[in-house]
């Protein structure tokens, strides 16, 4: 071991102080969300800088918050990228402001209510967070997901039994959908000619009520589980049309997925991709839009997120579910019968993969 006084090991003990400490980088993050500092910030693009309790008389009306405190959760963020730091300084004081950064303004509402702030909340509900102890029990079993051990049953049927649960997770779907989705149909074309379009996993409808709008020639079916299409609100040009994807899928000329395969073991994602191919004519496509890791592992943002995610999909929503690389994509739907693939870097996060029959 080396002399404990190099700056070697003094960063090495700082780095894993840092990681243990972790924890308070999203608790923060949804004590922000929650006190609704985003959106009193931004006042409608203004985004001046405020101080702790300029930012705290904006959204506690009861006047007993505790603007020393929001200054630490505000600091602590700002170490993070979330806000910017003015500091102005007086003859014997000064004073912190805030105001946000990119970042932070993922945070803020716009005209349709969506933002990032929703998929915050979802992440660290309290079922959620049973859960996340119990992550080294993915390594030791994996048979079954922390989710199902810290609460009893899969996280998506304890979502269905719990309508705020529920609700929230549409929410936080669709404040990450329709960012990515305006980015994707600005890059994709791959929708030109196609007739009748099965969105797969659709939830609301959310992203087939964008496609459909920019291609108003496509009849959209919105593709999910009976009791979730059945609370899905109406939607010129689509039906909604409940079903088991596991079991069959409704015919298309193409069939649009996102989000979905990650969630799915191996051998899960080879049998929704067969039941699409079924159904496909000759040149037809499935477009699913995934996380894809990249090959090697670095410390940039996007592999951090990526990698992240994946550890998310193992303790929440399946063991064996995972993100992959667009190889491991790729084998999986030749295996299904597909002919050809193509992945599309659009997005940082979601990659578009074309597999064509």
């Amino acid at each position: 071991m080396e002399d404990e006084s190099s700056e070697k090991r003094n960063s090495a003990r700082l780095a894993i102080i840092e990681l243990a400490n972790m924890i308070s980088v999203p608790m923060s993050l949804q004590a922000i969300v929650r006190l609704n500092v985003a959106d009193a910030i931004w006042q409608g693009g203004v985004n001046s800088p405020l101080s702790a309790s300029e930012i705290l008389s904006a959204v506690d009306p009861t006047g007993r918050g505790d603007p020393e405190n929001l200054q630490r959760i505000l600091r602590m963020l700002t170490s993070y990228g979330v806000f910017s730091e003015h500091i102005d300084h007086f003859d014997n004081s000064s004073v912190r402001k805030y105001s946000l950064t990119d970042v932070g303004k993922t945070l803020v509402s716009d005209a349709d209510g969506l933002s990032y702030a929703p998929y915050v909340l979802q992440h660290h509900q309290d079922a959620l967070m049973r859960a996340w102890p119990m992550v080294h029990e993915a390594v030791m079993d994996s048979t079954t997901e922390p989710f199902v051990k810290a609460n009893g049953e899969p996280a998506y049927l304890y979502y269905g039994k719990q309508a705020e649960m529920n609700g929230l997770m549409q929410k936080a779907m669709a404040g990450v959908s329709v960012p990515f989705m305006k980015a994707f149909l600005d890059g994709y074309d791959g929708f030109e000619g196609v007739e009748r379009l099965v969105d797969v996993g659709g939830s609301a409808g959310d992203c087939l009520r964008m496609i459909v709008q920019k291609y108003p020639k496509i009849q959209g079916i919105n593709f999910d589980l009976p009791e979730v299409v059945a609370r899905a609100p109406k939607i010129p040009g689509v039906t909604h049309t409940g079903g088991n994807m596991f079991e069959a899928i409704p015919d298309a000329d193409a069939i649009f997925m996102k989000w979905i395969l990650c969630t799915w073991k191996d051998e899960e994602c080879k049998q929704i991709m067969e039941n699409c191919y079924k159904v496909l004519p000759p040149g037809g496509k499935l477009i699913a839009c995934e996380p894809v890791l990249p090959t090697h592992s670095d410390d940039s943002h996007r592999t951090r997120a990526l990698l992240e995610n994946d550890i998310f999909i193992m303790t929440i929503y399946g063991a064996k579910g995972k993100n992959r690389t667009d190889l491991e994509f790729k084998q999986i739907g030749l295996s299904a019968g597909f002919s050809q693939f193509r992945a599309l870097y659009i997005d940082y996060f979601f990659t578009v993969l074309e597999f064509q029959k």
